[in-house]
């Protein structure tokens, strides 16, 4: 199951980033706008966070095969279909809502109960492991498809994206628990905590949507936009779609780190620390933009980048308990996303409008501070629910 977690994000952790890297080559043969592009991030982002909130609720009631599968089949379809487009609206459809559903089933939700059902008292560094899929993806696929982007063009990109989906969903269903197991697990495992309605009512639960929502705004900001504004830096596009893909690796280091600290000394102090590296990286690339701060710039903020994916379930655990585990984590990443979608494409209309992300990383640094401070608040902030 932890392998199943571990491919599952790993297939999505390179295509997600997909359309960051090959966003400009896209701009160029269209004749299009970043700022179109950036709807169909925007779209993407709130088409998946929803889908994220339902898988989640799905993965509290029914088999978790039939919920991340299923995300598997349609992801492919999606992204696939992204090579024949040729308007604004294809990408929007494909990616930004076809590609969306798919990712949202298939993502940190359902696979965030599918392991920590499987290591409950070890629900931190599990997790770190299964999140560092995304991080491996990005590190390996990325770096592939640059070389593809460099060979044969932004179309192919999206055509090996289809076809990865398609040759390991046999593989990672085989691996993921059908409904009978799902059932057996149900009535062996106590499930006790806040339904979603009570936990909405508590402190706590507002201080972690802020905390994640700033978090989401900065993600998917920087991943959409890190390659195109490292080329307007001077550096080109390979060795730029690679430092998209060593962002994976030093976010593989985050994320186990995050894990392992978090199952020590509870989640809160890993979240502090990687707010307190977002902020000092982007003052450095307000202060200077030379090729040597960007790469220091993507490669600091890579090590950040999925450290609050793993804590989300740990974070929910201890604060609201297990009832509703699916439901509440989906719901926070949810706003994760949408924020994510709204970051993406403010940096689109930003560059669009002034020609620098100069006015973006001011916004992203706010918001960096801004969950910072949350995240000292749920520290003060007492839980609610105690098995």
């Amino acid at each position: 199951m932890l392998a199943a977690g571990f491919f599952v994000l790993f297939i999505g952790g390179g295509a997600r980033f997909a359309v960051g890297l090959t966003l400009s080559p896209m701009v160029e043969e269209l004749g299009w706008g970043r700022s179109q592009i950036g709807i169909a991030v925007a779209v993407f982002q709130a088409v998946s966070a929803l889908s994220l909130y339902f898988a989640g609720a799905l993965a509290d009631r029914v088999s978790l095969r039939l919920v991340i599968g299923g995300g598997l089949a349609v992801s492919a379809l999606g992204i696939g279909a992204m090579s024949l487009v040729a308007q604004p609206w294809h990408t929007v459809a494909l990616y930004g809502c076809l590609f969306a559903v798919g990712n949202g089933m298939a993502s940190i939700a359902p696979v965030a109960v599918l392991v920590t059902r499987a290591f409950p008292g070890r629900a931190g560094l599990a997790n770190a492991v299964a999140s560092s899929g995304m991080s491996v993806g990005q590190l390996l696929m990325i770096a592939g498809l640059a070389a593809v982007l460099t060979a044969t063009g932004w179309r192919s990109v999206f055509v090996w994206l289809g076809a990865a989906y398609l040759v390991l969903l046999p593989l990672l269903l085989a691996a993921i628990p059908g409904q009978a197991e799902a059932k057996s697990h149900s009535r062996t495992t106590s499930r006790s905590g806040l339904s979603v309605a009570a936990a909405a009512r508590t402190r706590r639960f507002w201080l972690l949507l802020l905390v994640y929502a700033a978090c989401g705004f900065g993600d998917f900001f920087v991943s959409t936009h890190v390659v195109a504004f490292a080329q307007d830096r001077s550096i080109d596009a390979f060795l730029a779609g690679n430092l998209l893909a060593l962002m994976g690796l030093t976010g593989l280091l985050g994320v186990i780190a995050a894990g392992v600290w978090s199952d020590r000394s509870g989640p809160v102090r890993p979240t502090v620390a990687c707010f307190l590296a977002r902020v000092a990286v982007f003052a450095l690339v307000l202060v200077d933009q030379s090729p040597i701060s960007v790469a220091v710039f993507a490669l600091i903020f890579g090590l950040t980048f999925l450290v609050t994916a793993p804590l989300t379930i740990v974070f929910v655990r201890e604060s609201f308990g297990t009832r509703n585990l699916g439901a509440l984590t989906g719901l926070i990443t949810m706003v994760h996303h949408v924020w994510g979608g709204i970051g993406a494409y403010a940096g689109a209309r930003i560059f669009d409008a002034t020609g620098r992300y100069d006015i973006a990383f001011v916004a992203m640094l706010i918001a960096a501070a801004v969950a910072l401070l949350s995240t000292l608040a749920l520290h003060r902030t007492p839980l609610h629910f105690r098995e």
